[in-house]
């Protein structure tokens, strides 16, 4: 969605929004029961539809900024692996896992499986495959642990 498409919008339109801002002040100040509700839903409405907002489009919004938001985490924590590599601590459990800890990364997994746990600053991320920047985090860790 173009922000400028938006703001064109708002300056054709902006009389109509101000129209429906203060009815619905004058409705939440002077109507005291579920009929204001009603009309707030109402205006609320007239203008979604009046602006040609669809559930789709929030949908789509809502599902670009997931990933946006999802990328740059990752992006984040695979920064962080290179840097805390040399903090990085190995540690093989019973079961055969193994957990490496940094002071804001924890990878969990099993030698040979590809997919690890990764949490970054308390925040789990999923499952990983294992990438180049992964591979290089495990082994440097191994390497801090002898």
């Amino acid at each position: 969605m173009d922000v400028q498409v938006w703001i064109d919008f708002f300056k054709q339109n902006w009389l109509v929004f101000v129209i429906a801002l203060v009815a619905l002040l004058l409705i939440v100040n002077l109507v005291k029961t579920v009929v204001k509700w009603g009309l707030i839903l109402v205006i609320v409405a007239f203008l979604v539809i009046y602006s040609g907002i669809s559930l789709k489009d929030l949908g789509q919004v809502a599902s670009t900024l997931t990933t946006q938001t999802t990328d740059a985490v990752k992006s984040e924590a695979i920064k962080m692996m290179t840097t805390e590599a040399k903090e990085a601590k190995f540690t093989n459990n019973p079961d055969g896992s193994y957990v490496i800890k940094s002071p804001n990364l924890e990878v969990t997994g099993k030698p040979d499986s590809d997919k690890v746990k990764v949490t970054f600053r308390d925040v789990s991320l999923g499952e990983w495959s294992r990438s180049d920047a992964l591979n290089a985090f495990i082994q440097e860790a191994k390497r801090n642990s002898k």
